[in-house]
């Protein structure tokens, strides 16, 4: 029936469908499950991270980030190997210069999506951040104070610490420079009228919606977003840091937990 709205047609040699759930959905589907939209046939695909510099795909059909996490190690390892041959002709500064440029840019990329993964998955990185440290230090495997060259000497980040883009994401909405669909999916508290009188609002808190999967729905930007916003302390929630200022407050937070955490070992 014609309505008077302009018809779109799909172009099948350029549309794939994606099909995502959890593992045990996914295997009910089966192998070869084909999409009928219009009179096209499309065949679903998987989902694809593609780095951009070394042109690698990493593919998984249950959304699961261990392949991600592997072809991102491997990478970064053979650039690791590769700047250790040469370390003895390089000061600290062009071999952490180097390091920025060949690895933490691969650790650094999409690591969003890690936000609530598994240690197992997060610990792949962290050996190969591990394994920097002592490149850029020129020390070896086996020697002592790797968590101080790390966090003291280096000032690095572990990586369940370095995904906090989160927190960025947050600033950036609750100050109106993010994408308008991260805008509309965050609830202040001091927005809700019957809950404007809360300490919550008045320390600038957010509301976290609830969510039924621990797996999934933990680890969407709409419930790890307010969770990780609300574990600030209040000082970085105050609304006139500038957002240089917060990236910097943020980071020492960071680190200044990983020394307690440290010491209290």
């Amino acid at each position: 029936m014609d309505d008077g709205q302009p018809s779109y047609k799909l172009n099948p040699e350029k549309t794939e469908l994606l099909w995502s759930g959890s593992r045990y959905t996914l295997c009910k589907l089966g192998k070869e499950v084909v999409g009928q939209l219009s009179t096209s046939a499309l065949t679903p695909s998987r989902l694809a991270v593609i780095y951009d510099s070394l042109e690698l795909s990493c593919m998984s059909s249950d959304l699961s980030l261990e392949k991600h996490v592997s072809v991102v190690s491997a990478a970064c390892f053979f650039h690791l190997r590769q700047i250790r041959r040469v370390r003895q002709s390089l000061d600290a500064e062009s071999a952490a210069t180097l390091f920025h440029a060949f690895v933490t840019s691969r650790v650094d990329y999409c690591n969003a999506v890690l936000a609530g993964s598994p240690k197992v998955t997060t610990d792949k990185l962290q050996r190969v951040m591990n394994s920097a440290a002592r490149v850029v230090n020129n020390t070896r495997k086996f020697d002592s104070g790797l968590s101080r060259l790390l966090h003291n000497e280096l000032h690095w980040l572990d990586v369940a610490d370095r995904v906090f883009k989160h927190a960025v994401l947050v600033y950036r909405c609750l100050h109106g420079t993010a994408q308008l669909y991260m805008m509309e999916s965050r609830t202040q508290t001091a927005d809700v009228v019957n809950r404007q009188h809360l300490r919550s609002a008045i320390q600038r808190k957010m509301i976290v919606p609830c969510y039924r999967l621990d797996s999934y729905g933990r680890r969407c930007f709409a419930v790890a977003g307010p969770s990780t916003w609300n574990s600030l302390p209040d000082s970085l929630r105050d609304s006139a840091l500038t957002l240089s200022i917060f990236r910097r407050q943020l980071k020492t937070h960071f680190l200044r937990n990983i020394d307690e955490t440290y010491l209290a070992h």
